[in-house]
């Protein structure tokens, strides 16, 4: 049965990211970097000054379900998860160095894409049954276009829904468990024979998520804001101690990212030889990191307690440049930097990022990536949670929110316990069938986020 899904999932795989994915992906990015003239470098200094301010501030404005800090830290939680850690490492494993620069630029046409989502899901949100707001891209498909295309918004609340057990769920549990084994190992606390109980065991503590999740979307953007700027500030300081160390590394390093871009044969040995491997994997799970172009970010930015869309937008390019240009960056230059050994062509996850750090620090550094990887995790799933409950909200209603968390938080023994590599596959399909309805939406709607984008600073 494993194998008929992995092949089904293989051949679903290789068609959504193959070149109409990449040409998509990167195209709507592009068109939209051209028509606000290249927003997200042009307006970079003003985005930080705007967002950097603001994030502490209580409100701006006199309703919604979270502030605007709640609302980037809870977007934060689901984008600086695993897919930093884990998500690098298999990036650099199956597509070599060179798959980080173009995460790099998946990132930077992101940042746009992103902002762009996160205007239209202010834009033309609604109020739901409770009082609260809501909106994502099923919201600006139902509101900003013509009936003929709201199909698109059950496509994407759909694809939503099976994805976050995957991206959201299933991925993050999975990399937990690595991270802690890796640790108990070290230490001799467990034996290689009971890795299998301890995972089961793990599995159900991760349960435990469903206690914050049924606590409502105010809840989630609490425990957010407390646990993100934490978990990111001790992440980056040790990431940060691994380059210093190896600081006569840095020049080769960076060298064999640029030239494994485009000839990744000469970085591999050969193991990868394909340019477009490299592509698929940089741009995949930078997409999967920092969710530019799923539009999943937006619906948790959509909560935020503001009445400026374009200015909870510029919140949207803070989120990718912080997610992708610099967690992202670390966790590959600590992972090449080291000089770890890397089974190219493999795939790996977060045992590679670990050894990066236990390489230059010791065994005892285990204990606080295990911590750390807890949290970017936890924090993902907590996330993932608030998007899987408003996709299924819009299919069906808000009644079905508690029966689909029970059985969201479920999904953690599953997690647990599977293949890893099965579960990032199939989280990458499920993740590219829920970006094309919202990459079409944004491509038909890109016109709007230029008047937007008009108004707003012609009014500044």
């Amino acid at each position: 049965m494993l194998e008929l899904i992995q092949s089904v999932n293989s051949a679903v795989n290789n068609f959504i990211w193959g070149v109409p994915a990449m040409i998509c992906i990167i195209g709507v990015g592009l068109l939209l970097t051209i028509k606000t003239k290249f927003l997200q470098i042009r307006k970079f200094p003003y985005a930080m000054k705007e967002t950097l301010g603001r994030v502490f501030k209580k409100q701006d404005a006199s309703d919604g379900s979270m502030t605007p800090f709640q609302a980037v830290c809870t977007a934060l939680a689901s984008t600086v998860g695993t897919g930093n850690i884990a998500g690098v490492a298999g990036a650099i494993a199956i597509g070599g160095p060179g798959a980080v620069f173009w995460m790099w630029i998946s990132a930077i046409l992101g940042m746009c894409t992103k902002f762009s989502e996160v205007t239209l899901a202010v834009h033309f949100r609604e109020r739901n049954q409770e009082g609260d707001y809501v909106g994502g891209p099923m919201y600006y498909i139902k509101n900003g276009l013509s009936k003929n295309w709201h199909f698109l918004a059950v496509l994407f609340s759909a694809f939503g829904v099976l994805t976050v057990f995957g991206t959201g769920n299933a991925t993050q549990v999975n990399t937990i468990t690595t991270a802690i084994n890796s640790a108990l190992l070290n230490f001799h606390v467990i034996s290689q024979s009971s890795v299998g109980t301890a995972n089961l065991i793990i599995g159900i503590i991760a349960i435990l998520v469903a206690l914050i999740l049924l606590g409502g979307i105010k809840r989630i953007g609490q425990v957010a804001e407390r646990l993100v700027p934490f978990m990111a500030f001790i992440y980056i300081f040790f990431a940060l101690g691994v380059v210093v160390l190896n600081i006569d590394q840095l020049p080769a390093v960076f060298g064999s990212i640029i030239n494994g871009a485009f000839h990744p044969a000469s970085v591999t040995g050969g193991i990868v030889g394909s340019f477009f491997m490299s592509m698929k994997k940089g741009v995949a799970r930078g997409i999967f990191s920092n969710e530019a172009g799923l539009g999943t970010g937006s619906i948790a930015h959509a909560c935020a307690d503001t009445k400026e869309p374009v200015k909870q937008g510029l919140l949207g390019i803070f989120e990718v440049f912080t997610d992708t240009i610099l967690i992202c960056t670390l966790t590959a230059l600590v992972i090449l930097c080291s000089g770890i050994p890397i089974g190219f062509g493999a795939d790996a996850g977060a045992e590679l990022t670990i050894s990066g750090f236990t390489s230059t620090y010791g065994n005892w550094i285990s204990i606080f990536t295990a911590v750390a990887l807890c949290c970017f995790a936890f924090s993902t799933i907590i996330g993932w949670g608030l998007y899987g409950a408003r996709c299924i909200e819009f299919l069906f209603s808000s009644k079905v929110i508690k029966p689909f968390m029970l059985v969201y938080s479920l999904v953690a023994i599953l997690g647990a316990t599977v293949d890893l590599g099965m579960l990032w596959s199939i989280a990458e399909t499920f993740n590219g069938l829920m970006a094309i309805p919202n990459l079409i939406a944004l491509f038909l709607l890109s016109g709007t986020v230029v008047k937007l984008v008009k108004d707003y600073f012609h009014e500044k």
